[in-house]
Parts: C-alpha cells; sequence; structure tokens
C-alpha cells in the first residue's frame, strides 16, 4: 500500500509539472570540460587539459595519453624545428610542430589541425595518437567524452567498491523504505561511489553515464539530469537523520539519446517530501528542501537484491 501511493503521488507530479513550464530543460553553467576515457576510467591531467579546438579537433597533451597506451614520446630539435616522436610495440608515429600531417608507420596522414605548444605542453589531435597506436577511438558529443579502447565498465559489484553495512549508514535509514528491493527485503549493506567513478555500471543492471543538474528553459527551475543506459528507475535524496526525499522521473521529458543511452529527469523540490515512510503528513512544508542539505544521492534499480548504492552529493 505504502508503494502504490508512492507510485500515485508521483503520477500526480508529472501531471503537474507539465503545466509548469518545464518542457524542456539546458544544462546549467559553461560548456563541459573534454574528459578522455581510456577502457571506461576518465584520465586525469595534471595540469593542460583536453580541448575541443575550432574545427572540432580534440586536442590532448601528447605525453598522458601517449603513456597511458603505453608508448614512449621522444622530443628532438633541429634549428627551429621541433619533432616529437611516439613509439610503441607495434606502432611509430613522428610529427612535427606547426605542421597538421604526421607519419604514422611510415605513411603520411593530414589530420587538418596543427601540433601545437600550449600551456607548455605538445598537443596533438587525440585521434592522430590514438590511432597511430592501433586503439578504437569514440566522440560522445553527448557527453563531450572521447573513449578510447573498450568499454567494459566497471560494476559496483567489483571489490574495489566496499560494502558499508546499513547499521553503519543508520543517519540515513530513517525512511527503511528506500533500503529495501522490489520483494520488500532489507538491504544487506550501502555501496558508496563518487562522481569520479562514473560511467559505472550499477550491479548486473544499468550504466550511469553522468548526473548534472539543469535547469528548466522556462521557468529557470532546477532539474536532476542522469544519463544511463534505461530509463525509469527513481532516486532519492538522502539527508542525515531525515527521511529520504524519493523522486519518480518526469516522463515527459523523457530523452532517448539515440546512441544506446537516455537522458532522465528528476525534481529538486516535490511535494512527494509529505509522505515519509509511506505517512502523508499534511502540513509538511516540502518548499524548503535544499539539494546541498542531501549527502548522498540514492540510485535504484530494479534488479538489485543485496545492497543499496549511493552516490555522495557532487551539489553540495
Amino acid at each position: 500500500m505504502k508503494k502504490l501511493m508512492l507510485a500515485v503521488l508521483a503520477g500526480a507530479l508529472s501531471v503537474s509539472l507539465m503545466g509548469s513550464g518545464a518542457e524542456s530543460a539546458s544544462a546549467a553553467g559553461k560548456p563541459k570540460q573534454v574528459e578522455v576515457l581510456l577502457n571506461t576510467i576518465k584520465m586525469k591531467f595534471p595540469d593542460a587539459k583536453p580541448f575541443q579546438d575550432a574545427q572540432g579537433s580534440v586536442m590532448v597533451p601528447i605525453r598522458f595519453v601517449s603513456e597511458a597506451l603505453g608508448a614512449k614520446v621522444t622530443y628532438s630539435k633541429e634549428g627551429k624545428v621541433s619533432k616529437v616522436g611516439v613509439y610503441s610495440k607495434d606502432h611509430k608515429v613522428d610529427m612535427t610542430i606547426g605542421q597538421t600531417s604526421a607519419l604514422v608507420d611510415g605513411q603520411k596522414k593530414d589530420y587538418g589541425t596543427q601540433i601545437m605548444l600550449k600551456q607548455n605542453r605538445t598537443f596533438v589531435p587525440l585521434r592522430l595518437v590514438s590511432e597511430g597506436l592501433g586503439e578504437k577511438v569514440e566522440w560522445d558529443k553527448i557527453g563531450r567524452w572521447v573513449w578510447i579502447g573498450n568499454k567494459n565498465f566497471r560494476s559496483t559489484d567489483d571489490k574495489e567498491f566496499k560494502l558499508t553495512k546499513l547499521s553503519d549508514f543508520k543517519a540515513y535509514t530513517k525512511s527503511d523504505l528506500s533500503f529495501r528491493d522490489i520483494n520488500g527485503k532489507v538491504h544487506t549493506g550501502v555501496k558508496i561511489i563518487k562522481e569520479s567513478d562514473l560511467p559505472i555500471r550499477l550491479a548486473d543492471s544499468q550504466v550511469v553515464y553522468s548526473l548534472d543538474m539543469v535547469k528548466s528553459k522556462k521557468t529557470g527551475e532546477d532539474l536532476i539530469q542522469i544519463r544511463a543506459s534505461e530509463g525509469g528507475y527513481p532516486i532519492s535524496f538522502l539527508v542525515k537523520n531525515d527521511f529520504a526525499k524519493p523522486r519518480g522521473v518526469i516522463d515527459f521529458l523523457f530523452t532517448d539519446n539515440r546512441d544506446d543511452t537516455v537522458m532522465n529527469y528528476y525534481p529538486i523540490v516535490s511535494e512527494s517530501d509529505k509522505f515519509q515512510n509511506g505517512n502523508y503528513i499534511e502540513n509538511y512544508d516540502y518548499s524548503k528542501f535544499k539539494l546541498n542539505s542531501a549527502d548522498y544521492i540514492l540510485l535504484k534499480s530494479l534488479d538489485w537484491e543485496n545492497y543499496a548504492i549511493a552516490i555522495v552529493n557532487p551539489f553540495k
């Protein structure tokens, strides 16, 4: 009965939002930085960051990417001409600063973008290095990500993600309904992940790629946007010593990205907070909720049975 009440309210919420002018959403703030993922794990660049030039080419500091791919980088100078070489067991790439072409395994290839010096780093088109070293490269225009190598996603089932006992997470379990599987069985514990762990597969279920805050173009209302491999899963905001704040997907904003990913949108402030462990609190002022008061965001899926998954709130 409690689950039914929550489902009814979630449906009513979607209807009310349809009349609020929240028909479309846009990313808040500046365009995201270009991210480079090697075998689904984001690479870290300590100083000079990858960027997309005016022609749309993704430029990367050569040494970090090449060494991550197991290659060696050499530098030389002949008069005023600076040369860069990248060598692996099976491939060889020779480049000259200021030129758009390179010798890849002895064959000249033109990439239409100059190899350049910036922030005391040598930047080259990513495709030149990765293709020159025999790696598959894909550009993800939605996430502004460059995929290199395989797409074997890490899973929260992996040993690197430790299980926190539910008893050690008790400050956030006031709403026991949030920590049960689809059959009503209480989870044994919680796996805690961070935004930097994304993209990641949740157990053996959906892949979550990113979590962002966006705004309704018409109302300026803040929404949570989750890009995932599947749609429709609810979330909950977890506030210490308070009831969980469950949120359902806003159905009419759901977007199929047509790349095997979807966009799910969730309200931040919701009347559903009047339901606390299934009990309706008539005079509860739900409008005062602030996203930065939540320490975690609980990610739900119908396929888990053993543990819940909470991501540290990146908007705190």
